[in-house]
């Protein structure tokens, strides 16, 4: 931690811009960053584990698979279904990223399960926010600000998070439907307590995985109906190796209402809410789409460096996160442009 902490301090006397970097698994996400790279990957390890308490700490480059395989043998889970894209993924970057999988909107999204974190600032300081207990913060929530900041504020050295016991029972189920017919059956399930943990339509396919006690599984099965599916689908779902995403055509993650016509050809996820599309159509036109349908377009995996990744911010919104950046990193030192250019 010392040696990363000189490493930014000497950043920042000779105003050498700084790429976080951990086990590079999500290197395609966002705008590349200018800057000498800052290797947290040797900065792992979990520091705390409380099965009864349900609470875990790593350092942020602790491999993603080593917690995951660490919570298991205690039959609990991060419940937020983090992908990682490569076998080198880290905790830091799956909390810097705010990625989650196919649970997100049934139990909640990377950022609602982050308790606490340590901070390597563009000061040169260690900062710590939140702590290691849900109740524990007083004004603001700084270290939730940090899942989906991709760095732009500091290196993340420590993360705290609460996880949860993993399911009494699973169970998949998929039937051939329409486009139509699929989104409308998700929207009104989605209205009724039903315990879905998953969803996704592709290619006339709607699957539904279930999750929970045995009973309440086999009472949704009959209200659902379908056939069962092996559960490896939702694995092959949330690492992008579904056929789906075997392309070289850019692909776009839209965030909609779940009740929003569809258009173009697409994957849904998450009832409908979550939709990935794949088309060669300008970026200005997709994201006005988007906008309109009061929903944002975010550039996922993009065939160009060049191109805008996230959906354009209002004046005032990019002026708080302007101002967010010069709070935290006021040298300018920590991604730069790896969201906007603004930043």
């Amino acid at each position: 931690m010392t040696e990363l902490q000189q490493q930014v301090q000497t950043a920042i006397k000779t105003a050498t811009p700084l790429s976080i970097r951990g086990g590079n698994s999500k290197a395609f996400y966002g705008r590349k960053p200018t800057g000498t790279p800052l290797n947290l990957s040797a900065h792992r390890g979990i520091t705390n584990y409380e099965p009864t308490e349900l609470i875990i700490t790593a350092r942020a480059g602790t491999p993603l698979k080593e917690i995951e395989n660490t919570l298991s043998t205690e039959n609990q889970m991060l419940a937020f279904e983090p992908p990682a894209f490569a076998e080198t993924a880290t905790l830091g970057g799956t909390i810097a990223c705010n990625f989650s999988g196919p649970r997100r909107p049934y139990t909640g999204a990377a950022r609602d399960f982050v308790l606490g974190c340590q901070l390597l600032n563009g000061k040169g300081e260690i900062l710590h926010f939140g702590g290691e207990v849900m109740k524990n913060v007083a004004g603001y929530d700084v270290s939730r600000l940090m899942a989906g900041a991709l760095g732009t504020l500091g290196a993340l050295l420590e993360i705290s998070l609460k996880v949860l016991p993993k399911p009494e029972t699973e169970l998949t189920l998929h039937q051939e439907l329409s486009t139509e017919s699929a989104l409308k059956h998700l929207h009104e399930w989605g209205l009724k307590p039903l315990p879905i943990s998953a969803s996704c339509f592709y290619d006339n396919q709607l699957f539904i995985r279930l999750s929970g006690s045995a009973g309440a599984v086999a009472a949704a099965q009959k209200t659902i109906g379908g056939e069962t599916q092996n559960n490896v689908f939702w694995q092959q779902l949330k690492e992008h190796q579904l056929p789906f995403f075997n392309t070289s055509t850019p692909l776009w993650r839209l965030s909609l209402s779940s009740d929003t016509p569809p258009d173009g050809e697409c994957l849904y996820e998450w009832g409908g809410a979550q939709r990935w599309l794949k088309t060669d159509t300008e970026a200005a036109i997709i994201r006005q789409t988007a906008q309109n349908a009061g929903g944002h377009a975010t550039l996922f995996r993009a065939s160009s460096e060049d191109s805008e990744i996230f959906h354009p911010l209002p004046q005032g919104m990019m002026r708080i996160h302007q101002q967010l950046k010069q709070a935290f990193d006021p040298n300018r030192i920590f991604n730069i442009g790896k969201m906007y250019q603004e930043l």
